[in-house]
């Protein structure tokens, strides 16, 4: 068996639960799965192995084992590998045993979770690995699949990313359309404090370092540097000075995030994590006795 996780990579197991019978119920409709019930006895006991075709970091294994475990509540699934390692190509995950229909049938959705997941922690890792040395931690954005949020921003935590805001409910991102539709920072800002909690925090938005001296005049928390260039970047950094939580975001890739990082900003926001990234490849191996 794996360690335990550590509490950044704990999910609500009911959380977990409701996805995972969503997405098998999605898959069975109303007939079931009328290959595997034609061809496989409902008494026989099957053994199988999740095995990485690829190298990468591993996510989402919660939702692979309750795909199992919602068709046989008495499967046995070990962890060889756990939620947050690495895991070599051809290199073994986890072991299942139970009823072989279960296997069989919840093959599909468990991959399909642990895969995605997978690819996001891989991802998110190679971006961490990019920035080191450097105080500049890597953060998700709200580009995610809609209702794999959870999901998917847990994924960024398990590669050694942190998690921006969940929702349009948590905090506060005044940004560009915001100040446009309420005629400028001064007016957006100065109707957003008395309307919020005071735990909330604020965060603004900026594409130029004028903006960036105007939400500097008020109570705010963070800035968002917004696709700007390095050297303007860096400038910006400087007129912060430490006094709110910088936050660079906008076309970041691979291939930029370790000169952005340098600049000296607080967080580095990457869509990319959740939007674009490549499912890690692994399989379903079934063992043979």
């Amino acid at each position: 068996m794996s360690e335990a996780p550590s509490p950044s990579l704990e999910l609500p197991p009911l959380l977990v639960e409701q996805a995972v019978a969503a997405a098998l119920d999605e898959d069975l409709g109303q007939a079931g799965d009328i290959t595997t019930d034609a061809i496989i006895p409902p008494d026989a006991i099957g053994k199988a192995e999740i095995v990485a075709r690829k190298e990468g970091v591993v996510a989402g294994l919660d939702l692979a084992e309750a795909a199992f475990r919602i068709l046989d509540p008495d499967v046995t699934f070990t962890r060889v590998v756990g939620d947050g390692k690495k895991v070599a190509a051809g290199g073994v995950i986890a072991k299942v045993e139970g009823l072989t229909r279960a296997l069989l049938t919840g093959e599909r959705t468990a991959l399909n979770f642990f895969n995605r997941l997978s690819g996001i922690a891989t991802l998110t890792s190679s971006f961490v690995a990019a920035v080191k040395g450097t105080k500049a931690r890597i953060a998700c954005t709200r580009k995610t699949t809609p209702n794999l949020r959870a999901f998917e921003k847990y994924a960024v935590r398990a590669g050694g990313g942190v998690n921006h805001r969940f929702g349009l409910y948590d905090a506060v991102l005044v940004k560009d359309n915001h100040i446009a539709a309420a005629g400028g920072i001064f007016h957006a800002l100065d109707m957003l404090r008395p309307r919020i909690g005071h735990l909330v925090k604020i965060e603004v938005e900026v594409e130029t370092l004028s903006q960036l001296e105007e939400a500097l005049r008020h109570p705010i928390d963070a800035v968002l540097l917004d696709n700007m260039d390095v050297g303007t970047m860096k400038k910006a950094v400087e007129m912060v000075n430490g006094r709110v939580v910088t936050e660079a975001s906008g076309g970041v890739t691979l291939e930029t995030v370790g000169e952005i990082a340098k600049t000296g900003v607080d967080v580095i926001s990457v869509g990319a994590l959740t939007h674009a990234p490549r499912s890690l490849d692994s399989s379903l191996e079934w063992v043979r006795a």
